[in-house]
């Protein structure tokens, strides 16, 4: 462990003309902690998400990553080339439809599979009992190793699409809804997984949800925005039990 963040965001923003999708927003992310941030629909969350994780070039602003030999980059600094390569290996994204982070008409095997092979993994037979490993740890039977995400339901490709990231050993996973859309059931069930995955593998995680009791079980800190600035930040537990700022009290007390 270092005292070096793993992860900086230094006055990010993001302008579409006048229109502001974040504003100014700077934080420190460490190995092993979950920050959530959350906010109404338009808030400017999932910009921020898209321009932390490269998704999307700021108007302004350096997010800083500390790589593995322990060298501090700016990734929006970084060739196309670069990025995809930290974006195969070291990140992973959860992406709230599943469909947008697998590959429909690939085995669910295969979809594990392809990001192993992405990090120079060639033996079949290793790639196909890592992925079976990975299926167990997703709560999906092995016996589906063959069949296609599009045979699975929504809960099942959430875990497949978990799996196919985290089977690289990530050290940054960015999450964004990930229990969105799906039955109340299926979330309870789908944030257990997630929780006991994160807390195994150590991940250091960046969440954006509506959902305050999504914020409340997964994350450590909080960050809640407004029209594109974050307003308010804390521990999670102090902030959604004793919001300071009136936006963040009205969004508690809504939900109560």
């Amino acid at each position: 462990m270092t005292d070096t963040p793993l992860l900086s965001a230094r006055g990010v923003t993001k302008l579409y003309g006048p229109r502001v999708g974040c504003r100014d927003v700077s934080f420190d992310l460490y190995e092993g902690e979950v920050l959530a941030i959350v906010g109404e629909s338009g808030s400017g969350k999932s910009t921020l998400l898209s321009v932390l994780s490269t998704r999307l070039a700021p108007t302004a602003g350096a997010v800083l990553y500390r790589m593995r030999d322990g060298e501090v980059r700016d990734v929006l600094a970084l060739d196309e080339a670069r990025r995809r390569l930290l974006m195969r290996t070291d990140w992973g994204f959860v992406h709230q439809d599943a469909r947008e982070g697998l590959r429909m008409a690939v085995s669910a095997g295969g979809n594990v599979g392809e990001r192993l092979m992405a990090v120079g993994e060639r033996h079949y037979g290793r790639i196909r009992d890592t992925a079976l490993d990975w299926l167990g740890r997703v709560e999906i039977d092995e016996s589906r190793i063959d069949d296609a995400p599009r045979a699975f339901s929504g809960g099942m490709r959430q875990r497949l699409q978990i799996a196919r990231n985290l089977v690289t050993s990530p050290r940054l996973v960015f999450m964004d809804e990930p229990t969105g859309g799906l039955d109340v059931s299926v979330q309870a069930r789908l944030l257990d997984l997630v929780r006991g995955l994160v807390a195994d593998l150590g991940l250091a995680v960046v969440i954006v949800t509506h959902d305050l009791a999504v914020a409340r079980l997964l994350s450590h800190r909080i960050m809640v925005m407004r029209q594109g600035r974050v307003i308010e930040t804390g521990l999670t537990d102090q902030v959604l039990d004793d919001p300071r700022e009136p936006y963040t009290q009205l969004l508690v007390s809504s939900v109560l």
